[in-house]
This record gives structure tokens, C-alpha cells and sequence, in this order.
């Protein structure tokens, strides 16, 4: 009798260890489910945001160049053309589709072009040009058409004026032309009276988004 109520008080503590040890197993179950989850959950929620930033970057950012670019000149009464339309003031590495050119404004290199009077032989790369444009600068630009005593004329008034710079633009429509940010007129040569009123008006003029800033420190070349 004694021998039979050992055996059960044995089986029942056994029982109850290996009650414990299973609850233990569930509880470690249930535990590793949650942060499976967690994990599961956390990936979605990155891959989402990926790829809403991806459509953003790919198709949002592309709007939004297609909208700055949107926009028309106008001609005020003194012959200037006036922008009509966002100019878009980003710093970017890759080339710029400009919807004019010379461009009058728009995104553009962090490095800008030398404008202390600066003339430049060869042709530059616009989206430096344009961050002068944002400076206060005034670039006259000229193509293979413009004579060669108005060249050599423009480049020496370009080294007398401060926020000024000089250089060929082969893609450009009329033979000399005169660009500000916003702004843009030709002009028929160098003894043209627009060249002086246009330089006037426009060299750290109103419409420069950063008036002050340095015309030195940037590209020689």
C-alpha cells in the first residue's frame, strides 16, 4: 500500500515537470512567433518605405523638374525678356535640360563659375553658369555668328565689372546675348546701349536670389 502511494506521488511529480517543461516550451514558442513577427512586420514597413521613396525619386522628382521647367519669356517694354515660370534652385551633380539657352536660372551645380569679371575662351558648363546667375551675376554669352572686334570689345567691359563672366555658347540662337537670373535680352554688338542698361539693372539687380554671395572661389575654368 505504502509502495503504491510512493509510485503515485512519483508519476503525479512527473506529471506536474513535465506540465512545467511544456508551459516553459509554449511560452518560448509564443515568445520566438512575436519577434518573428516583429521582424516580418519591420521588413514590410521598410521595403514600403523604399519603394515610395523609389517612385518618388523616379516618377515625383521628374513632375517636379517638368513643372520649374514649365514656363514662357515675356518681353518688357525695354526689350528684356522676363522668365515666366519657377526656376528651380537645387543643387545637383548630373547635367540639367535647361528649356532655353543660354538658361536664365533653374538647378544647378554647387560649384559655381568664377564671375569676377571672368572670361572664359571655351564653351562652360551651364549649370555651373547658372549658380553665377544665382549670385548676381550677369553672363554675356556670344556664338561662332558675333564679329570678332564686338568679342574682343564685350570681353574688355567684362573685365572692368565685378559679377560679370564671358564665353561662347555655340547652341545659342542670336549671335550675342546677355543673361541675368530670369532674364535675358541680344543685343546687336558691343556699342549696343542695351549692354550698359542691361548690366546696370541687372549686375546684383533685384532679382538675384543670393545677392552677396562670392563671384570667387569657384571655377577658373
Amino acid at each position: 500500500m505504502g509502495s503504491a502511494k510512493k509510485s503515485s506521488a512519483a508519476r503525479t511529480a512527473r506529471i506536474e515537470e513535465m506540465r512545467r517543461a511544456e508551459q516553459a516550451r509554449e511560452r518560448r514558442n509564443r515568445i520566438l512567433v512575436v519577434a518573428a513577427s516583429v521582424v516580418v512586420v519591420a521588413g514590410l514597413v521598410a521595403g514600403g518605405v523604399v519603394l515610395v521613396r523609389s517612385q518618388s525619386d523616379d516618377g515625383g522628382s521628374s513632375a517636379a523638374d517638368d513643372a520649374k521647367s514649365a514656363g514662357k519669356f515675356v518681353t518688357d517694354a525695354d526689350g528684356v525678356r522676363a522668365w515666366k515660370g519657377t526656376l528651380g534652385r537645387e543643387h545637383v551633380t548630373r547635367s540639367v535640360d535647361y528649356p532655353v539657352t543660354p538658361p536664365v536660372g533653374g538647378d544647378h551645380n554647387p560649384v559655381w563659375m568664377n564671375c569676377d569679371g571672368d572670361v572664359y575662351e571655351d564653351e562652360i558648363n551651364a549649370t555651373n553658369a547658372v549658380h553665377s546667375l544665382e549670385h548676381g551675376a550677369v553672363w554675356v554669352t556670344y556664338n561662332g555668328d558675333a564679329p570678332k572686334a564686338d568679342v574682343e570689345a564685350l570681353a574688355a567691359k567684362v573685365e572692368k565689372t565685378p559679377y560679370t563672366l564671358m564665353s561662347p555658347v555655340d547652341g545659342q540662337k542670336d549671335p550675342i546675348v546677355l543673361t541675368a537670373w530670369g532674364h535675358q535680352r541680344t543685343v546687336t554688338g558691343a556699342a549696343d546701349p542695351a549692354v550698359d542698361a542691361f548690366l546696370e539693372k541687372f549686375v546684383q539687380g533685384q532679382q538675384t536670389p543670393e545677392p552677396g554671395a562670392a563671384c570667387t572661389g569657384g571655377l577658373s575654368k
